[in-house]
């Protein structure tokens, strides 16, 4: 079962681009970059050569005596069983990160052989390249990828559905017999989460149980991490921040909290592991703003931040939340005060926007969820796990800044009513191609 992914797109618009540089895809381990970029070879190159610096140890040689394009390929070759032509072969270098000098021959690869298409990727390479070692500057393209999206699952669970909401284009009311549907498959989506091998085991094998195991095996992989890429006396401190968000985002009040880590933490012992977390793509933090208010970063606030998971199905695997759930109709929209709607909200804002959200917090007297920048406009959205959409917070913040547009997300349909949008909560992924309607 191959999960088609959107990203797909960008890889072959890559390729076709005239002034093409080697590409450096990044995303946490287990999103499915390998098979994507693996698949994308497949379908547009006559050939791939596929080298792995995790599992071929031995390759790292070839760039640590030449700086060459020529000779590595050369290299590259006879490994590879067959030469490596350019244009028609897709040259991919997987788990780049463990291989420094891989990723600074890139700067020579653009510079004096453009005409190799080759893709690098790492689960850990934004780690890597934090620590700037010779880092080819502006040599390289970046993408990356993230957990599965809910439309990306609902095209491979249910095609004419997915068929259905890909093609509305008017603000209309969806009619119930879809509706209801869609947040029958939503309400699963938050069960399997976006790893691709979860949504598998439950499509292909309706196994709640190898579900459970696949997650929990996940979240293992992620913290056997931990102990292979940090330092000794840091893997506590980054095992205690990774293990304390769900409780984190369990209070009203989501507000990334040290002293909620374990007691007597202060900021300035933990704020490597929350980095280092950042950059392994396995959370996402946004930053307060006290205005919003061009340019939005000028006015972030570094010190209150939330913290959010990479993954929806992970965060309620964390949370101990069993499957069964989903025998309580839309309870587990609301779960955690609504936190694992927001998990949901978040990641598909920031693979459709970009990877900087932020909220607004006036005075712990009214809350935002997230602050989003479209073009030259600035939305407000909240996040309503049901049906009830009562929102102080909304009304306070249009009072004070008088927003062009504010977006819900709830389980009411989709409309537009004295400049609110509400968009259902299935529908998030097309939120772009919404806005761009109006």
């Amino acid at each position: 079962m191959n999960i088609e992914r959107d990203l797909f797109g960008e890889l072959v618009r890559w390729k076709s681009k005239k002034t093409r540089k080697p590409l450096l895809l990044q995303g946490a381990r287990q999103v499915g970059k390998t098979w994507l970029i693996k698949y994308f070879g497949a379908k547009e190159f006559n050939n791939v050569a596929y080298f792995n610096f995790e599992e071929q140890q031995e390759l790292k040689q070839f760039f640590e005596i030449s700086k060459q394009p020529k000779r590595i390929i050369d290299n590259l070759s006879i490994v590879n069983g067959r030469a490596i032509e350019p244009d028609n072969t897709l040259i991919i270098f997987d788990e780049i990160q463990e291989c420094n000098d891989a990723i600074n021959s890139l700067k020579y690869f653009n510079e004096n052989a453009s005409e190799y298409a080759i893709i690098g990727s790492g689960s850990l390479l934004g780690v890597s390249l934090s620590k700037g070692k010779s880092f080819p500057v502006g040599q390289v393209e970046f993408l990356t990828l993230y957990p599965v999206s809910f439309k990306e699952f609902l095209d491979k669970s249910d095609s004419i559905l997915y068929k259905y909401i890909n093609n509305i284009s008017e603000i209309n009311a969806i009619p119930d017999i879809f509706f209801n549907k869609l947040v029958e498959k939503l309400r699963l989506y938050f069960i399997t989460g976006g790893m691709p091998e979860a949504i598998k085991s439950v499509l292909k094998n309706n196994n709640i149980q190898e579900l459970q195991q696949i997650q929990a095996n996940i979240i293992q992989a992620y913290k056997l991490d931990f102990s292979k890429h940090i330092r000794t006396s840091d893997i506590p401190k980054v095992d205690y921040v990774w293990s304390s968000i769900p409780s984190q985002l369990s209070r009203e009040n989501k507000k990334f909290l040290y002293r909620s880590i374990k007691t007597g933490a202060r900021a300035r012992e933990y704020e490597s592991a929350l980095l280092w977390l950042k950059q392994a793509g396995l959370i996402h933090i946004i930053n307060k703003i006290s205005k919003p208010a061009f340019p939005i970063s000028s006015y972030a606030d570094l010190s209150s931040f939330k913290v959010y998971l990479l993954d929806v199905g992970l965060l309620r695997s964390m949370s101990n939340l069993h499957p069964d759930i989903l025998k309580q109709g839309n309870t587990l929209f609301s779960e955690f005060k609504g936190a694992f709607a927001e998990n949901y909200i978040l990641q598909s804002l920031i693979s459709q926007f970009s990877n900087e959200q932020y909220y607004w917090s006036s005075d712990n007297m009214a809350e935002i969820d997230f602050i989003l920048q479209h073009k030259n406009t600035i939305i407000p959205i909240e996040v309503k796990a049901e049906t009830n959409i009562k929102s102080k917070s909304l009304i306070s913040y249009s009072k004070k800044y008088n927003p062009e547009i504010k977006i819900r997300y709830s389980l009411r349909n989709l409309s537009i009513d004295n400049k609110v949008l509400n968009i259902p909560l299935f529908m998030v992924d097309f939120t772009k191609n919404i806005l761009e309607t109006l």
